[in-house]
């Protein structure tokens, strides 16, 4: 059954919507304040919310305003005394499933109870449709950890998540800055809008102003056909300027126009192109001293840093550590499609005493790495070739590859013995399957090929 929560300050109102509720065969719990229903929804309760609005810009606007629609995923329905269409675009801007002015006719209520469930439903299937494909991929997008670090971090995506403000992420390399953007662009209300993250250091020279406003055919050598741009394609939701640090100053021009503007002109073209997107922005560098150095535009820099977000370091935040190898282990084990090893306490104990200088990234591809090589049900820190790892500990519990004995042989130091190690580990995972293989050591088809002294045509 259907149990609905309905927020309704006069007593007449909720006598006349549970006369409704009842002839549809609904459950519904009646509130008089949005802070007597808050808990109940928070805590997942309904199925669906009710809000009656007796003005305009009362209870259902201060409620829609408190939602963060990742952990809040239950559909809300305005009921107006006082309909008006601005008030209307205001509640569904604000993330409202529906509106209907009051008095309110039950085949209209009943009709707008069974989209909103429709709504939520196929909301949470693409949700579970994304958390798959990562799985598959072996890619996490699960901000891991429970050290007072990432307690602040998670926070303070849930603060910015409920607004429109632009975002600047500061932190160092593979601390997960794009997980972070994509876990405030997935709780905001663009949620089911794109996403659409652009790496500024990596855009070809020739190509930055089309890769970020598109171009039209024929508007230089190679534009064959019009190309949206990222701008366009984020247009609703998100765009994710990754290294925003890396951008020419004079593209920083260009983007804080449209920034300031919301349009652009595709390169070639002359129609002016309007969007509404969402800037989150991630730097390594302190932007601040980037500015003093003329590298990077002061006007910029306080459109882009509105609010502020910190990502930490692995080194400062050791107690995630074990965790964060765990859940490593499980993607790559389900990328991999091989049972995942136990992690035994003293390889988590030279992992917690490694820097890790390549912060999660390095964790995660170290990881990978660790089981490709492992031979067994267990790892141990040899696996994971860490540097710092003491020599004296450097012995692999590595099955012997003669005789068919169960001999311990220690880890070649040798490059290229531990490259073929890892070659043939990865071929072995893949059933001999070259691209799989390949995928799994993190390189191309082409790299292995020439590894293995293969012609391209084999």
């Amino acid at each position: 059954m259907t149990r609905i929560l309905c927020l309704a300050e006069d007593p007449a109102d909720a006598a006349n919507l549970e006369a409704h509720f009842d002839r549809l065969g609904y459950e519904a719990r009646f509130f008089a304040d949005v802070d007597s229903v808050w808990r109940p929804l928070n805590l997942g309760i309904g199925d669906v919310a009710v809000v009656v609005c007796q003005r305009p810009h009362h209870l259902g606007l201060d409620l829609l305003s408190r939602i963060d629609p990742d952990n809040f995923p239950t559909p809300i329905i305005i009921l107006s005394g006082e309909s008006t269409v601005e008030h209307a675009v205001h509640a569904m801007r604000s993330g409202a499933a529906d509106y209907l002015p009051m008095p309110v006719r039950v085949e209209a209520l009943a009709l707008a109870l069974e989209h909103a469930r429709t709504r939520a439903a196929l909301r949470h299937d693409r949700r579970e449709v994304r958390r798959r494909a990562a799985v598959a991929e072996g890619v996490s997008r699960k901000l891991v950890g429970v050290s007072r670090q990432m307690q602040e971090l998670r926070r303070m995506i849930g603060l910015v998540a409920a607004t429109e403000v632009s975002v600047l992420i500061e932190g160092e390399s593979g601390t997960g800055k794009e997980l972070v953007a994509r876990s405030v662009h997935e709780r905001s209300r663009r949620a089911d809008a794109p996403f659409v993250a652009i790496n500024c250091a990596a855009m070809p020279d020739g190509l930055v102003e089309s890769t970020l406003f598109g171009h039209e055919k024929g508007a230089f050598t190679g534009a064959t056909q019009r190309q949206l741009g990222a701008f366009e394609r984020a247009d609703n939701g998100t765009l994710f300027l990754d290294e925003i640090s890396e951008m020419r100053l004079d593209l920083q021009a260009k983007l804080l126009r449209v920034i300031q503007e919301s349009d652009f002109e595709r390169v070639g073209g002359r129609e002016t192109i309007r969007v509404n997107v969402r800037l989150i922005s991630s730097t390594n560098r302190n932007l601040q001293d980037e500015v003093e150095a003329g590298r990077f535009r002061a006007d910029l820099y306080y459109r882009l840093q509105v609010v502020p977000v910190k990502t930490t370091p692995l080194r400062e935040r050791r107690d995630d550590i074990p965790e964060l190898i765990d859940h490593a282990v499980e993607m790559a084990s389900n990328a991999f499609g091989i049972p995942a090893p136990k992690v035994p306490a003293e390889t988590l104990d030279d992992l917690m005493a490694y820097d890790w200088p390549g912060n999660v990234r390095e964790l995660i591809n170290a990881t990978q790495r660790a089981l490709i090589l492992a031979d067994g049900a267990r790892l141990t820190a040899e696996h994971f070739l860490l540097d710092s790892i003491p020599a004296a500990n450097r012995r692999a519990q590595l099955p012997a590859t003669t005789g068919g004995s169960a001999e311990v042989e220690a880890l070649p130091t040798n490059l290229a013995e531990l490259e073929s190690l890892a070659i043939q580990r990865a071929l072995d995972l893949s059933g001999g399957v070259r691209s799989k293989a390949a995928r799994l050591l993190g390189i191309s088809e082409r790299t292995l090929r020439n590894r293995l002294n293969l012609p391209l045509t084999a």
